[in-house]
């Protein structure tokens, strides 16, 4: 391994370049800044973890939403917010100031700031984490879903392209292998970071590269911005920090990011004397199915439900309301924990399936991601599930597809794991459910539910199937889909000020350290407190991007 001269010192060095980097750079571009980019893998993964992710955004009281007949609000957004976050700690006070500013900023200029880049929003909303059944809990009370016309790698573009054409200019460098292991402090300030440069690697987007280091580097600035990512790749780090009131943790996960989303850069930040606070909020999905076509060590996808899906525990017990598919994210989690059994079901039917089920990810969705209006006509508004879904329906793992319950329910029992369903119990909730559907009167609440939302124009036309019987022959065949947990997002991080300058133990600035997106908790150090409200995490890479890039330049 050869050590190289030291490179040109710069202004602002960002570390990692997902979506919270990439704008944070083109920020301090745009103020004149000489800026470096560095991240530990190959350049073509540029846009990192938000490159594969369905694009939503959160938005409040938008030309969308108002053209689908939805009221938002400010007030009805913050109720929502602070019902799910549930700040409760000391630490919590810039996180709730984050949220406060974020909320301000989706609904104001977010969307004209994004709209003045090139980025579109396909026009149907959607509504995403409905919530747990009171006002004042978590939960959306209105749809606020955004999909971004080009889903994840529409909402890189713009970014990574004003990046790009920087370091066309020589306004900027982008230096890929570059992987930290310390941060430079001279006399109390971060002044740059050092570490190895590793062996190039030419690997498809996303899948796992060496660590062989070949060099060392060490890159002065005035100004350091650690946008690095959060812990989800690494299972080992997740079960370190998984809170006991989401009960134990998974023996067997799915894993919903990179390998490279590996919190590396954790203890170097806390190493160079910034705080880390909120590390057991986290926020992980219960509807994993192993991919068919896999990037990296076990990729799942997860599954976007809408909500007519029966849910049945690993024993067949359905799960209590309002833990309905697409409700209720942490609640249904920890519900499943304490079962002692890492999987649970979906029983639905084919007409459920091609009208609710969408799969998360940009590579999952070709219509969207290629903004290719005609293939959206012929697959997701057309009759039949998409391209994507059906290939799982016809060679997914985690699939059971039969034309009558006593077959479906053996082949729920031949899966690994399945020999703890009681059959029994899993026949009488079917068939619970579908006296009740026979009815226009009911006391099951979901049903109830169904029929409510399908006053929403958006899921009547795309994500609410009519109500009907599970085993109506109409709507077969029946299918069974065992469901994983599936890790995602750390919503805890480095604890940072409004200017997202990171913050010591004691609560004062490092100067010359910031942090932005996953890495500082989207903000603050988790301004999403112990629940998201969905489409926040793109946002709040957005967010707190752009403010630690206008102040890391000043």
């Amino acid at each position: 391994m050869t050590t190289p001269p030291r490179m040109p010192a710069t202004d602002v060095l960002v570390i990692g370049w997902g979506l919270a980097g990439l704008v944070a750079a083109t920020e301090a571009l745009a103020a004149g800044r000489r800026v470096t980019i560095i991240d530990q893998e190959p350049r073509q993964n540029l846009g990192g973890q938000a490159w594969w992710s369905f694009g939503g955004l959160f938005l409040i009281d938008s030309p969308e939403q108002r053209r689908m007949g939805i009221r938002d609000s400010l007030d009805l957004a913050r109720q929502d917010w602070f019902g799910g976050a549930g700040f409760d700690r000391p630490e919590d006070a810039w996180p709730r100031l984050w949220a406060q500013e974020y909320l301000q900023f989706a609904a104001g200029e977010k969307r004209a700031w994004l709209r003045e880049r090139g980025v579109g929003f396909f026009p149907v909303v959607g509504w995403a984490e409905r919530g747990g059944g009171s006002a004042i809990g978590p939960g959306n009370s209105v749809p606020r879903f955004h999909i971004t016309w080009g889903t994840g790698p529409g909402i890189v573009a713009p970014f990574a392209a004003a990046v790009e054409q920087a370091e066309a200019e020589g306004r900027a460098r982008v230096l890929p292998r570059h992987r930290v292991s310390d941060l430079l402090v001279d006399s109390g300030s971060v002044v740059g970071a050092r570490g190895t440069v590793l062996a190039d690697a030419f690997a498809p987007r996303g899948v796992p590269t060496s660590r062989e280091p070949v060099a060392d580097f060490e890159i002065r600035a005035d100004a350091v911005i650690v946008a690095s990512g959060g812990i989800g790749g690494d299972h080992d780090l997740v079960r370190a920090v998984w809170p006991e009131r989401l009960g134990t943790a998974p023996e067997h996960m799915l894993t919903g990011v990179p390998a490279y989303v590996d919190g590396s850069m954790q203890a170097v930040a806390r190493a160079a004397g910034a705080d880390l606070i909120n590390a057991d909020r986290m926020w992980h999905y219960v509807e994993g199915i192993e991919n068919v076509d896999p990037v990296w060590p076990g990729h799942g996808i997860r599954i976007l439900p809408g909500p007519s899906s029966l849910w049945l525990d690993a024993t067949g017990s359905r799960l209590p309301a309002p833990l309905y598919p697409g409700f209720d994210t942490l609640g249904t989690l920890a519900h499943l924990r304490g079962t002692g059994h890492d999987h649970s079901w979906f029983v639905t039917t084919r007409r459920i399936v091609e009208k609710e089920f969408a799969l998360s990810g940009s590579e999952q969705n070709p219509d969207l991601t290629g903004r290719d209006v005609g293939l959206l006509l012929r697959s997701r508004l057309a009759k039949g599930p998409t391209e994507p879904v059906r290939a799982f329906l016809e060679g997914g793992a985690d699939f059971v597809v039969e034309d009558d319950l006593e077959s479906l329910l053996a082949g729920m029992r031949s899966l690994p794991g399945g020999e703890v369903l009681d059959v029994d119990r899993a026949r009488e909730e079917v068939l619970a459910r579908d006296r009740e559907i026979d009815n226009d009167f009911t006391k099951d609440a979901q049903i109830a539910m169904l029929r409510s939302m399908r006053g929403y124009r958006g899921d009547r036309l795309i994500r609410t199937a009519a109500p009907h019987r599970l085993q109506d022959p109409s709507a077969g065949p029946l299918i069974a889909v065992k469901l994983h947990v599936l890790t995602r997002k750390s919503l805890g991080g480095i604890h940072t000020d409004l200017d997202a300058r990171a913050l010591d133990a004691a609560g004062d600035a490092i100067p010359g350290l910031f942090a932005a997106g996953e890495a500082s908790g989207f903000g603050g150090g988790g301004m999403h407190g112990y629940r998201a409200l969905e489409g926040t995490f793109l946002g709040g890479c957005l967010f707190s991007g752009r403010r630690a890039g206008r102040a890391a330049a000043r």
